[in-house]
């Protein structure tokens, strides 16, 4: 097994990112070297380059990823050169509290809070211009091959269509995961989703598969809400538009306040919003949006101990490399439509046009 050199996506400080020729060492015991075929741009990885999520610079950004397995190192026996895979920014160790746990899942060889960007041995697998580049979440998926542990892939169906099924290894499994496994939205309940870009769509598409009868969208960006409607979304609001506090203009809406509230930006108001919309009695708040390290927020005390529910959810609460095979098999089999999430396709050489259609909110 050799060094290979190919194109990556580096993060050198913040807000810059560029393509660069890298150097990329072969898998060491326990891990994969993967050819990617394919990756999504989530807003965790714009968060991290911008410096809001706190990762080491240099850094290759992604991990919204799906590719081919190039080559492994030894002792790897759940995969071999050729299978198609996912990569997974929360690893599956199955020896943890978490793993071991029938509901965790944020294993504790992950490397998302705090994040080392280094493999489990402390070192990197990436060098540029004679430099050490980190890694992201252990996954980096902006580059042409990268290498991740074994604990960090899922081996998915021959027949997956790449392009698409890269986004269930974060978008989907975060999103509709949240809807349809986290919290398991109950037919005819009511919900309210704040932000609508693709996390914020893959929960709107949970909430219409589980049978939701109303399911409203808040966002500031108003060009979001015709797809949102499209996906499922009964009622949008644009909380800049509104005279009131949003949560009110939900109480309002609603009578009593929803059943379901989802927060996937990543802002403390949002989530103090979205617990302030819930029913009082039996309301559950779900936290999907990851928020920059020291934030802190505050609840009404007194209204705490009436019932309600504040909840997180990391990729939907599944079991990583036990569930996202499942839920590429059911893309596969016309169980869930993942199609409507993805809006643009772009080579990897125009990664920054991406990022433009990204940041324009047209994504």
């Amino acid at each position: 097994q050799d060094t290979i050199t190919c194109l990556a996506a580096i993060a050198w400080k913040k807000n810059s990112l560029s393509l660069e020729k890298v150097q990329v060492e072969p898998p060491k015991a326990g891990e994969v070297r993967i050819k990617m075929t394919s990756t999504g741009i989530c807003a965790s990885d714009d968060h991290a380059i911008k410096g809001i999520i706190s990762l080491k610079y240099p850094f290759i950004p992604g991990h919204e990823g799906a590719g081919i397995v190039e080559s492994i190192g030894e002792g790897v026996s759940s995969v071999k050169p050729g299978d198609k895979v996912l990569t997974l920014a929360v690893p599956q160790c199955r020896e943890c509290s978490a793993c071991l746990h029938p509901k965790g899942n944020f294993c504790e060889k992950q490397d998302v809070i705090p994040s080392s960007g280094l493999m489990l041995d402390g070192t990197s697998r990436f060098t540029c211009k004679g430099e050490k580049i980190y890694h992201s979440f252990r996954t980096s998926t902006f580059t042409e091959y990268t290498v991740v542990p074994e604990i960090s892939v899922a081996k998915i169906d021959a027949a997956a269509p790449m392009d698409k099924i890269c986004i269930i290894s974060c978008e989907v499994a975060t999103g509709y995961g949240a809807a349809v496994h986290s919290t398991k939205v109950t037919p005819g309940s009511t919900c309210v989703v704040f932000g609508l870009g693709g996390i914020g769509s893959a929960i709107v598409m949970g909430c219409k598969d589980s049978g939701a009868s109303r399911i409203i969208g808040v966002d500031i960006n108003e060009e979001k809400f015709p797809r949102a409607r499209a996906l499922g979304v009964t009622d949008c609001l644009n909380p800049s538009n509104l005279k009131k506090p949003v949560q009110e203009v939900v109480k309002e809406m609603t009578g009593t306040g929803v059943d379901f509230a989802f927060e996937a930006i990543g802002l403390t108001e949002t989530m103090v919003a979205a617990w302030e919309s819930c029913n009082l009695s039996h309301g559950i708040c779900i936290i999907t949006g990851v928020s920059s390290p020291n934030l802190k927020f505050s609840l009404s005390a007194q209204t705490v101990f009436t019932g309600r529910t504040l909840k997180g959810a990391c990729l939907g609460d599944y079991k990583t490399r036990d569930c996202f095979p499942q839920l590429v098999t059911a893309y596969l089999q016309n169980k869930i439509n993942i199609d409507p999430l993805i809006t643009h396709q772009l080579p990897f050489d125009q990664l920054h046009k991406a990022f433009k259609v990204y940041h324009a909110g047209k994504a």
